[in-house]
């Protein structure tokens, strides 16, 4: 009965992506908060494991709610995509959270992906990015008296994103700044997040109750 009143409370706390509480669908699973149901290491075979294990950043298990769980119904794909996205935001990419993060949200703005923005703008006042370049992501606005740097970033993902080409003297811009390796890895990383947008799209993820919702409509 406890189990079952639990079940009740989370299902009616969970919030929508404009920060309301709703009833979950019924495609919907408690425990994920989104189409698929959690996967349980015990019943992978050894392959899934080692994605598993791969997920778990120093944990004890996966988180429940967000892409990487989501990958893990398929570990051929799950290992790759974690390994990929561990070089560029953690290990041995030469761009550094300070532009990691903007680049991230960028592109979790321009496909108004609520759960991804609401684990990056966080992550990007960590790493130092200013409110004033968060702010010009979220709302759309000119970059105007932004950094060099962060104008680069913003235009180059507006540009790819909603042009899907990008022209001569942004990418001179961005080679001139961040290198070939980094322009490469920048554009990639928005790849990336993309990628993850479209599975937590496809999955239709819901917020859990104690995740805000940051991401304004537009």
């Amino acid at each position: 009965m406890r189990i079952l009143i639990g079940v009740g409370f989370l299902i009616a706390g969970v919030v929508s992506a404009y920060g309301q509480a709703e009833k979950l669908p019924a495609d919907i699973h408690p425990d994920s908060l989104n189409r698929f149901p959690v996967v349980n290491r015990e019943q992978m075979d050894e392959n899934g494991k080692k994605a598993y294990d791969l997920n778990r950043r120093g944990g004890a298990t996966v988180q429940l709610t967000g892409p990487a769980p989501i990958t893990l119904q398929s570990p051929g794909v799950s290992e790759p995509l974690r390994r990929l996205n561990d070089y560029l935001r953690r290990k041995d990419s030469i761009l550094g959270n300070a532009l990691t993060e903007p680049t991230i949200l960028v592109a979790a703005r321009e496909f108004d992906q609520q759960y991804v923005w609401g684990a990056h703008e966080p992550a990007a006042l960590k790493a130092g990015v200013g409110q004033p370049v968060i702010d010009v992501i979220k709302y759309g606005k000119d970059v105007t008296g932004l950094g060099e740097k962060e104008t680069v970033i913003i235009r180059m993902g507006r540009q790819l994103f909603r042009e899907h080409k990008l022209s001569s003297d942004i990418f001179a811009k961005a080679v001139d700044l961040f290198g070939r390796q980094g322009t490469v890895e920048m554009v990639v990383l928005m790849g990336d997040y993309t990628l993850n947008a479209l599975l937590l799209d496809a999955a239709d993820q819901r917020l859990p109750a104690d995740r805000k919702a940051l991401l304004p409509p537009r």
